[in-house]
């Protein structure tokens, strides 16, 4: 499914992303892919904010974990490799009931999930000018 949209109109994949969430009640991880500044922390605080979540979302790249509300996860793991991340414990964060974020979530990070038995949706987000494309995997 993939869309481009403005960039003052990212709460239409936002919908989409909570719709896709419903059938999965609420409990996956969503990867999000794409080069820097292409509005992978956008996304997540809209998403935050269509929750009627009132909490400053940043990206959590130096902190590695954000966690917003009661169960929505933000993680970034741009400086870890994929072994840095499961020695941290963060791997068994992904048990906890909710909607996880992963920043910079590459293959390997996606084969280890699916392996595991966890729902994942991919959310590539691709730069075009003032626009974004918006594609997402099941």
């Amino acid at each position: 499914m993939t869309f481009l949209l403005e960039i003052n109109e990212i709460d239409k994949i936002v919908k989409k992303l909570k719709e896709k969430l419903e059938i999965l009640d609420f409990n996956c991880v969503v990867i999000l892919r794409g080069d820097l500044a292409s509005g992978k922390t956008t996304f997540v605080k809209n998403f935050v904010k269509s929750l009627d979540i009132d909490e400053l979302v940043t990206s959590p790249t130096f902190s590695l974990q954000s966690i917003y509300g009661e169960n929505i996860f933000h993680y970034d793991v741009y400086n870890k490799t994929l072994e840095e991340f499961i020695s941290l414990g963060l791997l068994e964060e992904f048990e906890k009931e909710g909607v996880h974020f992963v920043e910079w979530g590459d293959e390997k990070l996606e084969e280890i999930l699916n392996s595991y038995g966890f729902n994942i949706i991919v959310l590539n987000i691709e730069k075009r000018d003032n626009k974004r494309l918006y594609t997402i995997n099941e």
